[in-house]
C-alpha cells in the first residue's frame, strides 16, 4: 500500500507497443527458481549472452549481486526475503516497461513470494522457469560453500536446510540441471521464448 495519499501516477507518452517496436522483441521477465547452486545463476548470463548475440536486448538480475546494492539492508528473514522478492519483481516491471528481456534468477523459495512477483509484474509477460535440481547434487556442488556452513550451524535459515523451499507446481518450463548441460538449458529457453514472442524473433530460431 502507498503510504502517501498525495502521490499520483504519472503516465507515459509513450506505448509499451512503441518501446517493442523499436528493439523488434517482446518485453518479458524469464524467472529462474531454484535451490542454491542449481545453476541459475550459470543459466541466466548465459542466456543473456546468446540473447545479445541475436540482437535481443536482455539483462541479468542476479540474487547476490542485488544484494550488493538495492537489497543490501535486507537480510535472510522470511519478511526481508518477501520485500527482496517485491524489489525485484518491480524492477523487472520497469525494465519489462522500458522494453527489455528480463532475466531474474533468485532462490524465490516461497510460492506466495512467487505469485506476487507474477502479479506486479504481469501474467502475461512473466514466465516462471524452475531449475529442478535436487538437494544432494547442489550439496554436492556446494560452489560457494554455502551448505557446509549451514550444515556447521554457521548460516541460519539457509533454504533447503534451515528453512523450506517450495517448488512451483505448474512452471512454465522446468530444467533439470542434472541431465541438462548449461547450453541445452539456454537452447530451451530461446526456443520457448520464440514461442511467446514470435512476431519478433529471426524465423531460423
Amino acid at each position: 500500500m502507498i503510504k502517501d495519499k498525495n502521490i499520483v501516477w504519472q503516465n507515459s507518452l509513450v506505448l509499451p507497443r512503441i518501446r517493442s517496436n523499436i528493439l523488434r522483441q517482446e518485453p518479458v521477465t524469464i524467472w529462474l527458481t531454484g535451490l542454491s547452486g542449481s545453476g541459475k545463476s550459470t543459466i541466466a548470463f548465459a542466456l543473456e549472452k546468446a540473447l545479445l548475440n541475436i540482437n535481443k536486448l536482455a539483462f541479468v538480475l542476479d540474487g547476490d549481486n542485488l544484494r550488493h546494492g538495492l537489497c543490501k539492508d535486507l537480510g535472510f528473514s522470511e519478511e526481508d526475503r518477501s520485500e527482496n522478492i517485491r524489489r525485484v519483481a518491480e524492477v523487472s516491471n520497469l525494465m519489462n516497461n522500458a522494453g527489455l528481456i528480463t532475466i531474474s534468477a533468485f532462490i524465490s523459495p516461497l510460492a506466495k513470494d512467487r505469485l506476487l512477483a507474477r502479479e506486479i509484474i504481469g501474467k502475461s509477460r512473466f514466465y516462471e522457469v524452475y531449475v529442478n535440481t535436487s538437494l544432494d547434487t547442489c550439496e554436492k556442488r556446494d560452489c560457494k560453500g554455502l551448505y557446509k556452513k549451514a550444515r556447521m550451524g554457521l548460516i541460519k535459515d539457509f533454504t533447503g536446510i534451515g528453512s523450506p523451499y517450495e517448488p512451483p507446481i505448474e512452471p512454465d518450463l522446468l530444467l533439470n540441471t542434472e541431465i541438462l548441460t548449461i547450453d541445452q538449458c539456454v537452447n530451451l529457453l530461446i526456443e520457448h521464448i520464440n514461442l511467446i514472442s514470435k512476431d519478433f524473433w529471426p524465423a531460423h530460431l
